[in-house]
């Protein structure tokens, strides 16, 4: 598996969630921030089956490009799934349990721009 460039990362898993009626898809550039990844993919769902919807497309759309996840936390619940592909680590929430976490404020630091498609 070939490597793919961070920025394009981020773009392919944020159109597959967007793809899949994901809502408030929002990115956090990490880069210089934190060693955990160079970014998050933040988004939310209407259902835990919306969550799982969002979470099998955004892995098939990135398994054709070639991307290898890491790890995957949260999947049977499907209140929040994690998803870990070293680079990004995509979050997708049920809507009570992002506002709970809100990793957007906890991550008050890091560049943040909504994806729109």
């Amino acid at each position: 598996m070939g490597r793919i460039d961070p920025e394009r990362l981020v773009d392919l898993a944020a159109q597959a969630a967007w793809e899949v009626k994901a809502h408030n898809p929002v990115i956090l550039d990490l880069r210089g921030i934190s060693s955990l990844a160079d970014h998050f993919l933040i988004c939310s769902a209407d259902s835990n089956r919306h969550v799982r919807a969002i979470a099998d497309h955004i892995g098939e759309c990135l398994e054709k490009a070639q991307v290898r996840m890491h790890h995957r936390e949260g999947y049977p619940e499907a209140r929040w799934i994690l998803l870990d592909y070293h680079d990004l680590i995509i979050h997708i929430f049920d809507a009570e349990t992002r506002r709970y976490y809100n990793l957007e404020w906890l991550w008050g630091d890091a560049p943040q721009r909504e994806y729109r498609g």
